[in-house]
């Protein structure tokens, strides 16, 4: 980076803590820092999008570091570049991460670009992540707090993009994060960390959802095609989940819980399992296309270790092309239901080199070869 002197970082302040205290380490560090508070969603006839009291805690943090706070509206460009992909993906039966595209999108997107208009040399988050710079090669790597690392969600940079970034917190901890703001007296220092959808934020899922795809209720079946009950809709279930089936004390099951283990979209069938060590549920391979190596294409095929979801730990693999932009993923253990839509992502050591969209996955023991996972 270049020097504090003259030097201009933008940060996204969304009115969380990880982002005010970005914003205090860069000013602590003698950087010229403005902040730059984003609306991205301007439905909200259930009240639980909180971009009012976010932006006000954004304005009381830059009163505080005597900052600039620039305000934006990318409500548009959310809704084009990522919520229809969002809605795209669950018409499909696929479970889509939106976090990782609006990362793409638009805070390493239009807000970038933006910043970059309103003369930022360099743009900040409140990510819990690294840059390491390497001559003209920047490597995304973990954040200094294991319980908190978002390079799952950031793995999709790029290099352009990364040699203007910073991530101030990233080596952090997140008591550590809390406790800057409590003593420099940030109204938002015990706020909680938000959830949910991307800039939406929490909500009832179904209710939400169904505003914009219309469901489709239909049987649940085991897979001999036994019917054990009726599900509402096979965008509101993911591979893996138990909760919400309303399926279980059958007299004629073995009383073990119920997991959904594929969907036939044909059919509009969703298909579930008993016990979460079902077969059925454990893949050792899946396919992912449209994967971004962050620092340059590695040599295949490669030796590293994986996750299929944010809060797994990382597993040991093997990466080998297997057709046009298209990899295969082998795992050394069988993993617990990979769902097609979500992201696979590479690690390293403390390095983070990339992923993919999850395409189809299943496992070498099993006959079916994943077709139900396959299907989503």
């Amino acid at each position: 980076m270049s020097r504090p002197f003259n030097t201009r970082i933008v940060v996204g302040l969304s009115g969380g803590v990880d982002s005010s205290v970005a914003a205090l380490v860069l000013k602590r560090r003698g950087y010229d820092v403005h902040g730059l508070f984003m609306t991205n969603w301007e439905e909200d006839e259930e009240g639980y999008c909180t971009a009012a009291r976010d932006s006000q805690d954004a304005r009381q943090v830059c009163a505080e570091l005597d900052i600039p706070l620039h305000r934006v509206n990318f409500a548009r460009e959310y809704r084009e570049r990522v919520f229809e992909y969002f809605l795209r993906e669950y018409r499909a039966g696929r479970t889509p991460n939106p976090d990782v595209l609006c990362n793409r999108e638009i805070k390493f997107g239009v807000f970038y670009r933006y910043a970059r208009r309103l003369g930022a040399d360099y743009v900040a988050t409140g990510h819990y992540a690294g840059i390491h710079r390497e001559n003209a090669l920047c490597r995304l790597l973990k954040g200094a707090d294991p319980e908190k690392d978002q390079s799952y969600f950031l793995h999709v940079l790029e290099q352009e993009v990364m040699a203007r970034t910073v991530f101030p917190v990233g080596e952090l901890n997140k008591p550590e994060v809390r406790a800057l703001a409590r003593e420099h007296g940030f109204d938002n220092f015990a706020k909680k960390d938000s959830t949910g959808i991307c800039f939406i934020g929490e909500r009832h899922f179904r209710s939400f959802l169904a505003r914009y795809l219309p469901a489709r209720p239909g049987d649940i079946r085991t897979p001999r095609g036994r019917c054990v009950g009726r599900h509402q809709g096979l965008m509101y279930y993911t591979l893996g989940q138990r909760r919400g089936l309303g399926i279980g004390g059958r007299p004629d099951a073995t009383g073990l819980p119920w997991y959904v283990a594929g969907k036939d979209l044909e059919t509009n069938t969703l298909i579930v399992v008993e016990g979460e060590d079902h077969p059925l549920l454990q893949q050792d391979w899946l396919e992912a296309q449209q994967v971004h190596w962050i620092a340059g294409s590695p040599v295949l095929p490669l030796t590293c270790r994986a996750k299929v979801r944010y809060r797994q730990t990382e597993q040991p693999c093997e990466v080998e092309a297997c057709g046009p932009d298209r990899y295969r993923v082998t795992f050394t253990q069988p993993q617990h239901a990979v769902t097609p839509g979500q992201f696979v992502v590479f690690y390293l050591g403390e390095e983070c080199l990339g992923g993919g969209v999850i395409e189809a996955a299943g496992s070498s023991r099993q006959a079916e070869r994943g077709t139900l996972t396959a299907a989503g």
